[in-house]
């Protein structure tokens, strides 16, 4: 019977969506599951065909639910803000928000023609004012809480795009988007308080099941650190403070180090005798990105403060004070205490400006090189502290500190809070009004949402502010609070706004009351199974969750946590092992792989490509690999004969089937389900012929990988209605045992030979078994058997000496 993939895959994708049959009910007596991916940014270049293997692999799951009796919410939707929509619309002179929608449809087209089961009635788009307005509610509440503040600081600057990055956005660097430069300058930004909840956010991943690889990466993110916070005096009056997890390093601290952006550089800009030479080094370090000034392996560079001294405060030694890139004001207090004799940056430095090495841990080679494993040990020429160990000594001189005034114990997170403005059209606008009198007004909630204006330029102007901000008609306004003269914010929201909420929209997408109700967010809520990239893991995913526990906070929602499992999944590469990408002339389009093979066939060979979570490249001779089996599987319905019940040659291989295909989706194993009813193919066609109730089985575990040909065989079958109405089958425990398995013959735990034996067989009959084979016995020969351990359908060894 011929294999007409084209026809049957319009055929049955028009079905579903006549039919409705993907669609979540509002029947919340169900059993609910609630599977989620990352929903994507619509560019003008489509999917590739790595696009398809997370949005497959999650299918598969609601796909199974749905045949499990759950009532499944698998939506779609679109994070239509950003950058590369600008940038594209000014570069053609088309307004963005046609270029949003003719990518939207480009996408949904190809989504639809893979066969994906998402709920199309709940689509989202960011770009929506129904749903932005609730961004800018979430911000509002933000802002009257606290959380929203605005802020004087050095940011990222991409002189490309230029626009404000997160440090996240720039990449040895570079903008990740465009690859232009990305500088230092001093702006005012809007800041969000993600610090707040460092602790919650770390914390709270012991209640999660995360993949170890996401809550590694979060929790370094955040960088919990426990130490002291250290007072150091200085000749010019002030005191500099600063952060520090080796306070028993103290009396090792020789010199200082402070960010090139430290407001006290101004402050002693009188004291300074070299401010020519600091002046000159600040701006030098503005041209340079974070990652550029702290990466480890570079030329260390600074300048020393010439007129301004700091004073240890263990031992009122004067030491000097440096200007160096490599330390941040946006991170601990921007001035770091320096022990070169036991830590390798400040070593290097101490070498390069021939200041003094003091080693304060016993066994470090300060003559050579710098010695860094000092995290145990014994205190030297460290005063109170000699003779103790590291850990005594930490304790000892932080209780000193805090007796003496001079410091007090501290933790210290490396997340820094979040950059929020964006100074581009794009975006969502900030609801926020300015006002001389009255400072940041909040906008009346009923006057949400505030749209975005036409604007007949979307370039930013040449200071770097939104385009927004020359619409002078639309930026000026009475204050709300007391009519005076005011003016909007004109910076707009980042793309990551909308992504920080989406999914909780998706439980109620039409409501004009809320975000969502209060009912659909406590049947909905928590995600039960989200996907999407390890690259999102410090971005999209610390973001989310930092705004579901405000919103739990406020009492929005019911859960602390959005997600209950979060996974991840590896690229696909090109065929030369390399990231898919224009340049390198290696994307392959899913549109010609659906043309050519079928959307079936591209499901199946994105699922058996490889290990789920790792990187495979793309091989076109495997593809064919499985549509070769998807033929032979629809060739199923030429030897169809009649049967209601497994016939006995079947039975085991059809059980053993069903549990492996069922525990390997949950374990996101889809190569070894897929290989394990490759297996049962060549059971049923050695047998020659495969009965109703053998074929029901197969095309019931198949179709959440391959759903239109399965549908297909189940229809010309004659079994009547469709899968999508049918119930995931189930196996017998008894029925998966083999007759006979083989099993392991030891002596003092060494094989000697394998044995068939029966799989139910008692312990005597092992050890018999065992002991009669030749080998067996020629390693026993003149010894004594002083025990024999049996493990049941593994092995036996027989321990003699």
């Amino acid at each position: 019977m011929k294999y007409d993939f084209a026809a049957i895959e319009k055929k049955w994708q028009k079905s579903w969506e006549a039919r409705n049959v993907f669609a979540a009910t509002d029947d919340y007596s169900k059993p609910k599951y609630y599977a989620l991916v990352e929903f994507p940014y619509p560019s003008g270049q489509g999917l590739h065909v790595g696009h398809p293997r997370s949005y497959t692999a999650l299918d598969i799951v609601a796909r199974k639910r749905r045949l499990e009796g759950y009532n499944v919410l698998y939506p779609m939707g679109w994070d239509a803000f950003g950058l590369p929509t600008e940038n594209y619309a000014i570069k053609n002179h088309i307004h963005p928000e046609k270029v949003t929608h003719d990518n939207v449809q480009r996408f949904k087209s190809q989504l639809k023609s893979l066969g994906l089961s998402f709920d199309w009635n709940r689509e989202i788009n960011t770009t929506d004012p129904d749903y932005y307005r609730w961004t800018q509610w979430i911000f509002l509440q933000l802002f009257k809480k606290g959380l929203a503040y605005k802020k004087e600081m050095s940011v990222n600057w991409c002189t490309g795009c230029k626009v404000v990055l997160a440090n996240e956005e720039v990449v040895n660097g570079v903008c990740e988007r465009c690859g232009s430069e990305v500088v230092h300058k001093v702006k005012s930004q809007w800041m969000l308080g993600i610090t707040q909840y460092a602790q919650r956010l770390l914390d709270d991943l012991d209640t999660v099941d995360y993949i170890d690889r996401v809550k590694v990466s979060q929790r370094n993110w955040i960088g919990r650190s426990t130490g002291a916070q250290v007072d150091f005096d200085t000749t010019a009056g002030d005191k500099l403070t600063v952060f520090t997890t080796r306070p028993d390093t103290l009396f090792g601290a020789t010199y200082m180090v402070i960010s090139p952006e430290h407001p006290y550089v101004d402050r002693w800009a009188d004291k300074i005798s070299n401010m020519d030479a600091v002046r000159a080094y600040q701006e030098e370090s503005a041209k340079k990105s974070d990652f550029e000034r702290t990466e480890l392996v570079k030329d260390k560079t600074g300048v020393m403060l010439e007129g301004v001294r700091g004073i240890n405060p263990v031992n009122n030694a004067e030491i000097p004070i440096f200007l160096s890139d490599y330390v941040l004001m946006s991170y601990g207090t921007g001035a770091i205490m320096a022990v070169p004799a036991h830590d390798t940056r400040d070593w290097e430095f101490a070498k390069k400006f021939g200041l003094p090495i003091v080693e304060v841990v016993k066994g470090g080679n300060v003559n050579e090189e710098a010695f860094t494993d000092c995290e145990t040990g014994v205190m030297v020429n460290s005063g109170m502290l000699d003779g103790l160990s590291v850990e005594e000594a930490k304790k000892k001189i932080t209780a000193w500190l805090a007796e003496n005034g001079k410091g007090e114990p501290k933790v210290n997170f490396k997340l820094r809070d979040w950059v929020f403005s964006r100074q581009r059209y794009w975006g969502e606008p900030i609801p926020i009004i300015h006002c001389d009198h009255c400072g940041y007004v909040p906008l009346d909630e009923s006057e949400l949402p505030l749209r975005l204006p036409e604007v007949d330029s979307y370039e930013p102007t040449e200071n770097g502010d939104s385009p927004l901000a020359a619409m002078d008609d639309w930026v000026n306004v009475p204050c709300p609070k007391c009519g005076a003269p005011a003016r909007r914010e004109t910076d707009t929201m980042p793309q990551w706004a909308g992504s920080s909420w989406y999914f909780l929209r998706y439980c109620d997408p039409h409501n004009d009351k809320a975000l969502a109700s209060r009912e659909a967010l406590e049947y909905w809520m928590p995600v039960d199974w989200y996907n999407g990239g390890m690259e999102h893991t410090t971005l999209h995913l610390l973001y989310s969750r930092f705004w579901h526990k405000f919103l739990y906070d406020i009492g929005v929602v019911p859960t602390p946590e959005p997600y209950a499992k979060r996974t991840s999944h590896g690229m696909i590469l090109g065929e030369n092992n390399e990231k898919m990408s224009k340049s390198r002339g290696n994307v392959v389009n899913p549109d010609d792989i659906i043309r050519d093979y079928g959307a079936d066939t591209l499901r199946l060979y994105e699922m058996f490509i490889g290990d789920f979570e790792k990187s495979a490249p793309w091989s076109q001779s495997s593809i064919k690999g499985c549509k070769r089996f998807l033929e032979r599987v629809f060739g199923l319905l030429d030897i169809l004969a009649p049967g209601g019940e497994y016939t006995p040659e079947l039975e085991g291989a059809l059980h053993k089937t069903i549990r492996k295909v069922s525990e390997d989706i949950e374990a996101m194993k889809y190569n070894t389900a897929i290989a394990a009813m490759m297996s049962l193919l060549n059971d049923i066609c050695a047998k020659g012929s495969v009965n109703h109730a053998e074929l029901r089985t197969f095309i019931l575990l198949l179709n959440p990988f391959a759903p239109h040909m399965t549908e297909e065989m189940w229809e010309r079958a004659g079994f009547g209605g469709t899968v999508t109405d049918q119930k995931w089958p189930v196996f017998d425990p008894e029925k998966c045992r083999d007759a006979q398995v083989e099993i392991a013959a030891q002596v003092c735990g060494k094989i000697k030979a394998r044995v068939m034996v029966d799989a139910d067989a008692p312990d005597a009959e092992l050890l018999a078994a065992v002991k009669a084979r030749p080998e067996v016995q020629a390693a026993l020969e003149g010894k004594t058997i002083v025990k024999e351990i049996v493990v049941k359908s593994k092995l036996v060894n027989i321990v003699a000496r």
